[in-house]
């Protein structure tokens, strides 16, 4: 099974750019702290950019919140960068012959849209500012 951690990224991105509001934002700097390459960081940046999370100009470095902190949630960031944004997949490639591979599809498709609406609704509690509060309370808490 393949893991995304897209949605870890746009939220190290959002945090990161908050964070160090003052210091370099260049995507290699950000890449530096996510230990990516920047390329994919300025990819990710375009899709938060377009969905209103990150604001730039051009020929400046010097990317900015689109809105407060405490009005970006999770959920904002996964609808921003996640393509497919269902967290669970049904095999359609079952033997219909079967009774277990005739059926499963149906089966599973209401549970897998309840557990997606239950994960968006807990996504959408959880702000930017919580996390950033907690990454600076962590960070002090190291010194």
């Amino acid at each position: 099974m393949k893991f995304s951690s897209k949605l870890s990224d746009g939220v190290h991105i959002l945090a990161y750019v908050d964070i160090y509001r003052n210091g370099d934002l260049s995507s290699a700097a950000i890449a530096g702290s996510i230990e990516s390459n920047p390329s994919l960081v300025r990819r990710m940046m375009s899709r938060l950019k377009r969905a209103g999370l990150l604001t730039s100009q051009p020929g400046v470095v010097a990317p900015k919140l689109g809105r407060p902190a405490d009005e970006i949630t999770l959920l904002d960031v996964y609808r921003a960068i996640e393509d497919n944004q269902n967290l669970l997949h049904i095999d359609e490639k079952t033997n219909p012959k079967c009774i277990v591979g005739g059926n499963i599809q149906d089966t599973l498709t209401g549970i897998y849209q309840q557990i997606q609406n239950d994960a968006e609704e807990s996504m959408s509690k959880v702000t930017l500012q919580y996390i950033i509060d907690d990454i600076l309370v962590k960070n002090q808490n190291k010194n």
